[in-house]
C-alpha cells in the first residue's frame, strides 16, 4: 500500500470509485447496449413492425440486470422504472438509434474511435453495478456468500442472462443460445468479479474496495476495447480455463467414460456368450432332428 500511495494511486482510486456515473457514463452504457440490440438479426424490421416490442427489448438491454436482481431479492421488477430520468434517457437513445433521419445517430456512435470510448465507459458502469450488487446483497444477507456472488453476477451481466426473454419479445426462440451454456467474456468476467467483490466484502481479501473497483475496471475496459477494436470473440480467460478445467473435471468424465466402456464391454461379452449359447442350442436341435428323421 505504501508503493501505491507513493505513486499517487491512493487518491486516484478513491476519486475514481466516487465518480458519478449519471448521466455521462449511463448514456454510454445505453448507447452501446442499444447498439448491440440493433445488430441483432431482424431488430430493425421489428422496430418498424412493432415499435412497442422494440422499445421493450431496448429497456431489457438497458435495465435487465436491475430487473433480474430485484426478482431474485424479492423486490418488484418494475422498481427501477420509477427512475424517470434514466428511462427517458434510454428511450431517447433508442429512438435516435432506430429512427434518426438518415441514420445519422447510428453512424456517429458506430464510428470505431468513438465506439471504443463508449465501450470503455460502459465497463465503468458494469463494474460499479457488480460492486453495488454485492453490497446490496450483503445488506440483506450478511453471511450469504452465494447470494452476494449471484446478485453481483446478475447486476453485471443480467442483460445476457435474460437474452432468451428478450428473444421472445422479438419473436425468436433459441434455447441453445442460453448464456449459461455459452458464456461470453462479459458474463464470465462479471462472475469472477462478483466473487472478488464478495471476498473483499467479507474481509477475506485485504484490498480496499476503491482499489478493487479501479483495477478491475481497468482490466474490463482494456479487454473490451481490445476485443472490439480487433473484432475478437475470444476470451482472455481461455488459456487459464484450458489449463485448469481438465485437471479439475477430468476425473469425473474419465470415470464415467471408463464405466460406460466397461458397461458396453460387459454387454458385448454377454451378447456374445448369449449368441454362442443360442447357436449351440440350434446346432444340437438340428442334429436331433436329423437323427429323428433317419430313424423314421
Amino acid at each position: 500500500m505504501d508503493l501505491l500511495s507513493t505513486l499517487s494511486l491512493d487518491d486516484l482510486a478513491v476519486s475514481f470509485s466516487k465518480l458519478p456515473v449519471f448521466p455521462v457514463f449511463d448514456v454510454a452504457y445505453y448507447i452501446i447496449s442499444i447498439l448491440y440490440l440493433k445488430y441483432e438479426p431482424g431488430a430493425v424490421e421489428l422496430s418498424r413492425r412493432s415499435p412497442v416490442a422494440s422499445w421493450l427489448c431496448a429497456m431489457l438491454y438497458c435495465f435487465g440486470s436491475y430487473i433480474l436482481a430485484d426478482v431474485l431479492l424479492g423486490d418488484s421488477p418494475t422498481d427501477y422504472f420509477s427512475n424517470n430520468a434514466n428511462v427517458l434517457l434510454a428511450s431517447a437513445i433508442w429512438y435516435l438509434t432506430f429512427f434518426c433521419p438518415l441514420n445519422l445517430f447510428y453512424k456517429c456512435v458506430s464510428f470505431l474511435p468513438l465506439k471504443l470510448v463508449l465501450v470503455g465507459m460502459k465497463e465503468v458502469v458494469r463494474v460499479r453495478k457488480i460492486a453495488m450488487g454485492v453490497h446490496h446483497a450483503h445488506h440483506h444477507y450478511h453471511h450469504g456468500w452465494v447470494i452476494m456472488v449471484l446478485i453481483g453476477w446478475v447486476k453485471g451481466s443480467g442483460v445476457a442472462l435474460m437474452s432468451n426473454l428478450e428473444q421472445l419479445l422479438r419473436g425468436v426462440w433459441k434455447p441453445e443460445t442460453n448464456e449459461i451454456l455459452h458464456m461470453s467474456f462479459p458474463t464470465k468476467a462479471s462472475l469472477y468479479g462478483a466473487i472478488l467483490f464478495t471476498i473483499q466484502q467479507s474481509h477475506w481479501l485485504p484490498v480496499p474496495k476503491a482499489y478493487l473497483i479501479f483495477f478491475f475496471t481497468l482490466f474490463m475496459a482494456s479487454c473490451k476495447i481490445f476485443m472490439t477494436a480487433t473484432h475478437s470473440h475470444g476470451s482472455p480467460f481461455a488459456p487459464v480455463e484450458a489449463f485448469i478445467c481438465p485437471i479439475i473435471f477430468r476425473a469425473s468424465n474419465g470415470g464415467h467414460g471408463d464405466h460406460d466402456h466397461h458397461h458396453h464391454h460387459h454387454h458385448d461379452e454377454h451378447d456374445g456368450s448369449h449368441s454362442a449359447t443360442k447357436s449351440k442350442e440350434e446346432l444340437n436341435e438340428g442334429t436331433r432332428k436329423r437323427k429323428v428323421k433317419k430313424a423314421e
